[in-house]
């Protein structure tokens, strides 16, 4: 797996829904669960996207 880098999670921490980042620091307990498996969600998802081929990369024989 490769790593990620700190700007790219701040990135797509940031792209979260605000309700849930502010939904983390909430005394209910439901709240707190449903807010991290929405950032769960968000960053799994922000992470599984298809990088597209650059047409312009030549492909060498491995």
């Amino acid at each position: 797996m490769e790593r990620i880098a700190r700007e790219e999670l701040s990135a797509i921490l940031l792209a979260t829904p605000g309700w849930a980042r502010v939904g983390l620091t909430m005394p209910d307990e439901r709240m707190r669960e449903r807010a991290a498996d929405t950032l769960a969600a968000t960053i799994i998802k922000k992470l599984e996207r298809v990088h597209p081929r650059d047409v312009n990369q030549l492909r060498l024989p491995l």
